[in-house]
């Protein structure tokens, strides 16, 4: 293929089977064509979790889900990219998992029935809870300085943060635009967060970061 191999990840494993509890029977019998990083590749699925686990970023993200939003799953997926903390779910207990591409068995997901209790259980945790919404006196999140244990909060495509979520908040923050559009979608708002705080205190200096 001009544009990279044709095929996901790898095929059965050839060779001596390599020794270690995370190495799953199956993937090493039937090949591992996951979307999981290579130096998962073979890796059960607690085997990974555990791993990620040591190694978790101090921020988390959260969403409302009323109307049982399709950027969820997105969302989940960008989390599990930067590997946040935890992702919350802030309403409905059900929601689309499609654009997840099935990370979410990767990332700790945790739901709570209103924004009041979400806020309760992140300070319980010393965590800043932040909205992220283009709303009448907003700063800058391109000029914030972003703490290091902090949950971006955001509402539905649409509407936004309810007015539930801003009382909550201990803050809100604005993505700067320059075109027509009166926002941006509420996926690509959270991994422009998430961003921010990994250019902010993510540690670059060794391997962990995945380039490809």
């Amino acid at each position: 293929m001009p544009h990279g191999r044709d095929e996901v990840g790898v095929g059965p494993w050839e060779g001596p089977l390599p020794e270690g509890e995370q190495y799953d029977a199956v993937l090493l019998a039937e090949g591992d064509r996951r979307n999981v990083v290579d130096r998962y590749r073979y890796w059960t699925v607690e085997a990974i979790v555990a791993d990620l686990d040591t190694r978790r970023h101090d921020f988390h993200v959260a969403i409302e889900n009323w109307q049982h939003d399709f950027n969820i799953g997105t969302i989940v997926r960008s989390a599990n990219a930067f590997l946040a903390a935890e992702v919350h779910i802030v309403g409905n207990r059900r929601w689309n998992r499609r654009g997840a591409m099935v990370t979410d068995r990767y990332q700790h997901v945790r739901h709570h029935p209103t924004v009041a209790e979400l806020a309760a259980y992140l300070h319980e945790r010393d965590v800043v809870l932040l909205g992220i919404d283009n709303l009448p006196g907003s700063l800058h999140l391109e000029t914030a300085t972003v703490p290091r244990k902090v949950c971006f909060l955001f509402g539905q495509e649409g509407p936004g943060l309810s007015e539930g979520a801003r009382e909550a908040c201990d803050g809100t923050f604005s993505i700067a635009q320059f075109g027509s559009t009166r926002s941006i979608n509420a996926s690509a708002a959270a991994a422009i967060a998430m961003h921010s705080w990994v250019r902010e205190h993510a540690d670059l200096s060794g391997g962990d970061a995945w380039r490809g």
